[in-house]
C-alpha cells in the first residue's frame, strides 16, 4: 500500500467505527435512564483461582470498584474459539464495568485441543466458587453476581447460567446452585452447537464430529439448558456475522421466550464477528444498564 493510501484509510477507519457503533437496534428498549456517577477501582492482576490439584493453574484480574458495601461482581469470560486468546481481550469491558460499580472477575479458561469439554465450564464453576469463598477479603457480593462473555466466552457463561440450578450432570462435581448467576451478557453467543456447524474448532472441543458425538454437542449446547429458572440474558450479535451467524442469537432468544425467561437483544446492523466485539461500546453501555437493573435478583 502506498503512504497516501495508508493516511486516507486511518483517517477513515474512526470514522467508519463511530457510524457503526450508533447502527443498532434494542429490543425491548429500555428508555429510563439510568444515572451511574463513574467510579474509581482498584485491579488485583494475576490472581490464581484454580484449585492446588487442577490441571493447568488458571489466572484472572480482580477490578473492585471504590464504593461503599460489598460490590456486585461480573464474571467475565474472553472468547477465543475455545483454543486461544486470553482475558486481555476483555480488559476494556472490564474497566468499563468497573468504573460503573461493578466488581469484574475476568478470568482465563483451559484450551481445546488439549482440554476437552466439560474442562472449560468446570473452569467457570471454580472461579465462580473463588467468589463465594473469596467475598469478604476482597468486598464481593456473592449474592449478586453476573456473568459477561463474548462468543466462545458467551458460550461458556450461558451454559454455567442455565445448567447451575438444574439437575443436570453437568454440575458435577464443581457446579450447582452456589454456581448460579443473577443476569448474563452474551455476544456473538453459539447457542445451539449441533446447528453451529461441525467445523474444526468444535471437534477439536468437543473432542469429535457430531455424527459420533451427537448428545455431547446437544448437551454442550446452552439452548439444551434453558428453563424457567434462567437468569435474564442480554444479547448482542452482529446481523453479519458469518463465523457466529445471527441465528444462533435468534434460536436462543426464541427459546428464552418459550420459557417466558426474560431477556433483551440488542442487533448489531452491518457487523460481523470481529467488528461487533470492535465495535460494541454502546452495546456494552446498554449492557451495563441491564444488569444495574438486574444484579439484586
Amino acid at each position: 500500500m502506498n503512504t497516501r493510501f495508508m493516511i486516507i484509510l486511518a483517517a477513515l477507519i474512526p470514522g467508519t467505527l463511530a457510524w457503526l457503533s450508533g447502527c443498532a437496534s434494542h429490543h425491548p428498549a429500555v428508555t429510563q435512564p439510568i444515572d451511574r456517577p463513574e467510579t474509581e477501582f482498584t485491579v488485583h492482576s494475576a490472581i490464581a483461582f484454580s484449585p492446588e490439584q487442577w490441571p493447568q493453574k488458571l489466572y484472572a484480574d480482580l477490578y473492585v470498584p471504590a464504593v461503599s458495601g460489598a460490590a456486585p461482581v461480573v464474571l467475565m469470560v474472553h472468547g477465543g474459539g475455545w483454543e486461544r486468546r486470553s482475558r486481555s481481550d476483555m480488559t476494556w469491558v472490564a474497566e468499563t464495568l468497573a468504573s460503573q460499580g461493578f466488581a469484574v472477575f475476568n478470568v482465563d479458561y483451559r484450551f481445546a485441543p488439549e482440554f476437552t469439554f466439560p474442562a472449560q465450564l468446570h473452569d467457570l464453576q471454580v472461579a465462580r466458587q473463588w467468589i463465594n469463598q473469596n467475598a469478604g477479603e476482597y468486598g464481593l457480593d456473592a449474592f449478586r453476581v453476573s456473568g459477561f462473555g463474548f462468543s466462545s466466552g458467551a458460550h461458556l457463561v450461558a451454559l454455567l447460567a442455565t445448567v447451575a440450578r438444574t439437575n443436570d450432570d453437568l454440575n458435577t462435581p464443581f457446579g450447582g446452585p452456589e454456581t448460579a448467576l443473577n443476569a448474563v451478557v452474551a455476544g456473538g453467543l453459539p447457542s445451539d452447537l449441533p446447528a453451529f456447524g461441525s467445523g474444526k474448532l468444535l471437534r477439536q472441543f468437543l473432542g469429535g464430529d457430531p455424527e459420533h458425538l451427537s448428545e455431547r454437542y446437544q448437551q454442550a449446547s446452552p439452548i439444551s439448558h434453558v428453563n424457567a429458572v434462567t437468569p435474564p440474558f442480554f444479547l448482542f450479535h452482529g446481523t453479519l456475522d458469518m463465523l457466529v451467524p445471527f441465528s444462533q442469537t435468534k434460536r436462543f432468544a426464541q427459546e428464552l421466550k418459550e420459557n417466558e425467561v426474560y431477556h433483551e437483544v440488542y442487533k448489531m446492523h452491518l457487523r460481523g464477528h470481529i467488528t461487533s466485539f470492535l465495535t460494541a461500546g454502546t452495546a456494552v453501555d446498554s449492557a451495563a444498564h441491564f444488569l444495574i437493573r438486574h444484579q439484586s435478583n
